[in-house]
């Protein structure tokens, strides 16, 4: 069987590595299995992974440093990362790691239905299907879906993958509101019955209406109690 697509599993625990590696190894995924952040970081620059789940709190280093390292390196950048923790499973924990650049954080344990569920949902969002190859284009403002890029004015602004993400979700959407429940499930990835805090949209809209500059971040508009909506 052809191999649905190359995962890096990282865990300092054998047992972790094992078992999860057995389940996802089951369902037809390529697994690489790694029990530090060091040696997963190499082999990533060295050949890239279609998707990388790594536990949070290791010896020898976290998810959250490795995370960091792939989305400073220029060949990584783009590479979906899942996080997860027996440890630290807070909502707080969750929204930290999703902010700095997770797409889905995983509370341990993990049974084999959820894990081949989520992993299979950011593969998807990250397939990049014929309909997401084109260029957004609105009020000076140019994104391009592939290549991930924003220029306005036909200057380049640097966005975060939420920032990108958020602009891409609601551009597509130009006229519609986008309620609080489904950005937090389409671009951060959260389950809406486990988290619906609208902080977290919140604090992003705010730092991409700055970036974007005031006559485009004016056509972001909150309607209170429901979402947000980009205005044509």
């Amino acid at each position: 069987m052809t191999p649905k697509a190359r995962l890096y599993l990282v865990d300092d625990e054998a047992d972790i590595r094992r078992v999860y590696g057995d389940v996802l190894t089951g369902a037809g995924y390529l697994v690489k299995r790694f029990p530090n952040p060091t040696e997963a970081f190499a082999a990533a620059v060295a050949a890239v992974p279609d998707l990388v789940i790594s536990d949070v709190s290791m010896t020898g280093g976290g998810g959250l440093a490795l995370l960091a390292k792939l989305r400073a390196d220029k060949a990584t950048a783009r590479v979906p990362f899942i996080l997860m923790s027996g440890i630290r499973k807070a909502a707080a924990d969750q929204a930290d790691g999703l902010d700095q650049g997770a797409d889905d954080y995983l509370s341990k344990p993990v049974s084999a239905a959820l894990i081949l569920a989520k992993v299979a949902a950011v593969l998807r969002r990250f397939a990049a299907p014929e309909e997401l190859g084109d260029r957004l284009k609105t009020h000076g403002l140019v994104l391009d879906v592939v290549a991930r890029t924003v220029t306005v004015g036909g200057k380049r602004v640097s966005l975060t993958r939420k920032e990108f993400d958020l602009l891409t979700a609601l551009l597509r959407k130009t006229g519609t509101v986008l309620t609080v429940p489904y950005l937090l499930e389409t671009v951060w990835g959260y389950d809406p019955a486990d988290y619906s805090d609208p902080h977290t949209i919140g604090v992003h809209v705010s730092t991409l209406r700055r970036k974007i500059g005031p006559k485009i971040a004016e056509r972001i508009v909150a309607v209170p109690g429901l979402g947000y909506r980009f205005e044509a």
